[in-house]
């Protein structure tokens, strides 16, 4: 139950500071998380291949090089 209550507690702290916020910024944050979202997905389907042998050890290590001068991953 006090988690319930601390989780509705932080819902509604949430919930006043987006209010507050600019949409320019809310837009911004959304941006930055499907981007993080997108990194993610593409080093999973890299990481996949290559366990799944789709790849070779160079083709993964060139792809992860290539990822990472593109910041697809962090």
């Amino acid at each position: 139950m006090e988690n319930s209550n601390k989780r509705q507690s932080l819902l509604e702290l949430i919930q006043a500071h987006l209010n507050m916020t600019p949409e320019s910024t809310l837009e911004k944050v959304l941006e930055l998380l499907e981007d993080e979202e997108d990194r993610r997905y593409a080093c999973a389907e890299i990481v996949d291949s290559k366990i799944n042998d789709n790849i070779s050890w160079d083709e993964y290590k060139q792809e992860r090089a290539r990822m990472l001068d593109t910041q697809l991953l962090r």
